[in-house]
């Protein structure tokens, strides 16, 4: 299982000197991946209504392609993977261009993990429809996957129209897509359509279950399970060696391929040193 660490989005400032060390330091570290946690706007509480959700205006989330393509420019090996981007909020063809370009200057070090997303403040004012967004993403990720392969194509979709048309430069590789979530229907069409999967919860009976509807949805498309990932998350939060080596183990049990470290909300602030610091003491505490 390979371990990888979660970028903290809100603590880690607008310093691009701290994003460097940062990014550096947890491949120093020899995380094999970076994850990123992705929303565009956030809601005013004192708007018409009320919000309850679980993050705000004030909750800060850096733009995943921009944050990832700067990255990318001062490491050599770390991977990147969303988890998750909310992909029916958006443009198919401009984040088919977007991941395409990511994927070319990383050296194919990225990964698209990707939602179909909750909060109706970003669709509205993204100014796209919140219904049927799991069946438009479904049709965005064949349309993305064609751009990225095809020299011209013609489309015609429930969502999407292209005419004889598609994006240059084009990856050298298509890019792995991993769906993020825990319906029935979504871990379906990730079984059919993805190349791995972003469980929300805990290595238990519900994830076990969850992993078998995967595969049932794979093995009726015809599709192998072999090379299909797995990528759970764990907090250094409130736990200690012990608690993070059953965690660990927990998802390794279950076939777990990637398990990010969470180092958000521990009182390190825009301390580059501290977060870097909690994820080391994770990683070995869970070294064979």
């Amino acid at each position: 299982m390979k371990l990888g660490i979660v970028f903290p989005h809100d603590e880690i400032g607008t310093d691009p000197i701290a994003i460097r060390d940062y990014a550096q330091g947890a491949e120093a570290l020899g995380a094999d991946h970076m994850m990123i946690y992705d929303h565009v706007l956030g809601a005013d509480p004192d708007r018409p209504g009320g919000w309850d959700g679980p993050y705000d205006k004030d909750v800060a989330f850096h733009e995943p392609f921009t944050l990832f393509s700067y990255m990318a420019a001062v490491t050599e090996r770390i991977e990147f993977g969303t988890c998750v981007l909310v992909l029916p909020q958006r443009q198919t063809a401009l984040v088919a261009k977007q991941a395409a370009q990511l994927a070319i200057l990383s050296g194919n070090r990225f990964r698209m993990g990707i939602g179909v997303g909750w909060n109706t403040v970003e669709f509205e004012a993204l100014d796209v429809p919140f219904e049927h967004r799991g069946a438009r993403q479904a049709e965005q990720v064949e349309l993305m996957r064609r751009l990225w392969t095809e020299d011209s194509l013609t489309f015609e979709g429930d969502y999407h129209t292209v005419t004889q048309a598609s994006i240059l430069p084009r990856p050298t590789r298509p890019i792995p897509i991993w769906f993020g979530g825990g319906a029935p229907s979504v871990l379906r069409r990730c079984g059919r359509l993805g190349d791995g999967w972003v469980p929300v919860g805990v290595p238990n009976e519900k994830s076990r279950q969850a992993l078998a509807t995967i595969r049932e949805a794979r093995e009726a498309a015809g599709l192998p399970w072999d090379g299909f990932g797995v990528q759970a998350q764990a907090q250094t939060r409130g736990g200690d060696p012990e608690r993070w080596k059953t965690h660990h183990d927990q998802w390794r049990e279950l076939g777990c391929t990637h398990l990010a470290i969470v180092t958000h909300y521990v009182g390190h602030g825009t301390n580059v040193d501290a977060h870097l610091a909690s994820a080391r003491r994770y990683f070995e505490a869970v070294a064979d």
